[in-house]
Formats: C-alpha cells, sequence, structure tokens
C-alpha cells in the first residue's frame, strides 16, 4: 500500500500551524529547503522516514500523529483529535457539537446499510 502523502503533509501543516511556526522555521530546524517542506506539506514530494522523524520531534507528535490516515488501527488517534477539539468548547458548543455529530453517525449508519444492500443487489 502506497502512503498517502497528502494526507501525511497536512497532518504535518495542521501540526505546524498549531505550534505557531512557519514552513521556514521547520525547514530550517531539520536542514531542508523551505521548497522541500512545502512540498512535503502539499504531498507533492514523498517524505522520507529520517525526515519525518525529524518533522515529528521539532512538531513535538508522534510518528502515529502524522500517519494515521494511513494506518488500519488509528482509532485512538482519532479519539485524542475528538477530545482536543471538545476541550475548549463552552457547554452550548459542547452540546450543539454532540447533537451534530449524532445526527452525522446515524446518517453514516443509515447510508452504510443501505450500501450494503444496493451492493448486494446487484
Amino acid at each position: 500500500m502506497e502512503p498517502d502523502y497528502k494526507a501525511i503533509g497536512q497532518r504535518i501543516r495542521i501540526a505546524r500551524i498549531r505550534l505557531g511556526k512557519t514552513q521556514e522555521f521547520i525547514a530550517d530546524a531539520i536542514d531542508v529547503t523551505p521548497a522541500h517542506m512545502s512540498n512535503i506539506e502539499t504531498g507533492k514530494t514523498k517524505v522520507s522516514l529520517p525526515t519525518l522523524i525529524s518533522i515529528a520531534n521539532v512538531l513535538c507528535v508522534s510518528i502515529d500523529d502524522l500517519l494515521c490516515d494511513n494506518l488500519k488501527d488509528s482509532r485512538i488517534i482519532f479519539e485524542g483529535e475528538a477530545k482536543n477539539l471538545f476541550a475548549d468548547c463552552n457547554e452550548y458548543e459542547l452540546r450543539f457539537l454532540v447533537d451534530l455529530l449524532k445526527s452525522a453517525k446515524d446518517a453514516l449508519r443509515r447510508n452504510e446499510t443501505v450500501r450494503k444492500r444496493l451492493k448486494l443487489d446487484s
């Protein structure tokens, strides 16, 4: 399976922005050009394992955090992301988001049932 370099790049970008760092700062810290860092974040280039490790260390994130879209079992990462999303919510925001998630989950499951039924009928 070929890694999804675009998804990896997006996660790198999100982690970098959360830290308030520029691409130039990260590039300098890991000894690559800013253009190469840009290409990593956009998924235009394949990031090497040593570079990915360096990026994770500079961004203070785990490799799992950067690769979770490529892993079969990444539940714990996504649960952590959900927890972080709720962390700074007031009660109104929290209730709203929980209601939204419940609706989305119900719709997903209804859709899955229909999709399976249609697939069997084909």
